[in-house]
């Protein structure tokens, strides 16, 4: 739309929202790969060949016995708890259980233990192959 007096445009100009719009994308590209990295164990190594890739629950015991989904504390009851509730609702088909190598193996039992009691029968073992 122009003025009579003198002939200003009332135009939107978007270029300087596309230049941010696409500056912002590049950093969302760069940093979501990094904010999708779990805990950091060590595990022990087997000959196991590698799994198929599904997205599984991962509950992870690190050194110490701590239990983590998602990175998220859980206590040993409430794993239980939240897995009856997942399975009730459907939310998880299959589990995989990442436990350091350091961590006593009781923990590591009380846990798939409290997987059993949820209703889940098939838990896979993440290890690391060993090296030749």
């Amino acid at each position: 739309m122009k003025t009579s007096r003198k002939g200003l445009v009332a135009d939107i100009n978007v270029t300087p929202l596309v230049d941010v719009m696409l500056v912002l994308l590049i950093i969302f590209m760069i940093t979501a790969p990094m904010l999708s990295t779990g805990l950091e164990v060590n595990l022990p190594e087997t000959k196991a060949g590698k799994l198929e890739e599904k997205k599984p629950l991962v509950i992870v015991i690190d050194a110490s016995g701590r239990i983590f989904i998602n990175q998220k504390e859980f206590s040993l009851k409430s794993l239980g708890v939240w897995l009856r509730e997942a399975r009730r609702g459907r939310l998880v088909r299959e589990i995989q259980l990442k436990a350091d190598r350091r961590c006593p193996y009781g923990r590591v039992a009380k846990v798939l233990a409290e997987i059993q009691a949820a209703g889940f029968e098939e838990v896979g073992l993440l290890t690391r192959p060993e090296k030749s």
